[in-house]
């Protein structure tokens, strides 16, 4: 049984392990539209220092073009930084379910054979996970504190919208027509043979 509390700070240490990757891919994103915002703020400044040399479809379109970049460039951030996301939960859920089956097959096994080798070993292993589950937490909080510094107060908060979804006209169903089934030639000898 005591296999139990080392998988309790093995779960501890993939969750804060976990939380330390979800920090870092909110600091990537919140940089990211850092930039973006001050992409944005220079091109303005720029488009607004040179519009009396441009003709005005030009300027129309050079801030049409920068619209559309930012806009493509916004949901990009979104979409990869939710997809590392989902990645992240997925590995942190599966690794804990991975060292619950582990544990409890352990105990399975000890309780069955009477042997507590292993858990003898958890036992001795156990005070090192504590000193990595230690760290592992710092470690989550210093990257905390970097991804909210990262962000800053002026973020740009910009959602991705969601494409408008395919709508189909819908079509008449087709009843299916009943056929009799033709009879193969291996129950027609059946048939024949049994007659």
């Amino acid at each position: 049984m005591k296999s139990k509390s080392l998988s309790t700070v093995t779960c501890h240490v993939i969750s804060a392990y976990g939380n330390t990757a979800s920090n870092v891919i909110h600091a990537c994103r919140a940089g990211g539209e850092r930039v973006v915002g001050l992409v944005d703020a220079r091109w303005n400044s720029a488009l607004k220092q040179s519009r009396s040399q441009l003709a005005t479809g030009v300027a129309k379109n050079a801030d049409a073009v920068h619209q559309v970049l930012q806009k493509y460039t916004l949901q990009g951030l979104t979409l990869t930084s939710g997809g590392a996301q989902g990645v992240v939960n997925q590995i942190v859920k599966l690794a804990d379910a991975g060292v619950m089956t582990v544990a409890h097959n352990v105990d399975r096994f000890e309780d069955k054979t009477g042997v507590n080798v292993l858990s003898s070993v958890a036992q001795v292993a156990l005070p090192g996970a504590l000193a990595l589950s230690n760290l592992a937490q710092q470690i989550e909080q210093k990257s905390a504190t970097l991804a909210n510094r990262v962000a800053g107060e002026r973020v740009v908060k910009v959602v991705a919208k969601r494409s408008r979804s395919v709508v189909r006209k819908t079509r008449p169903v087709v009843k299916a027509v009943a056929r009799p089934v033709k009879k193969t030639a291996e129950k027609a000898a059946g048939a024949v043979v049994a007659a």
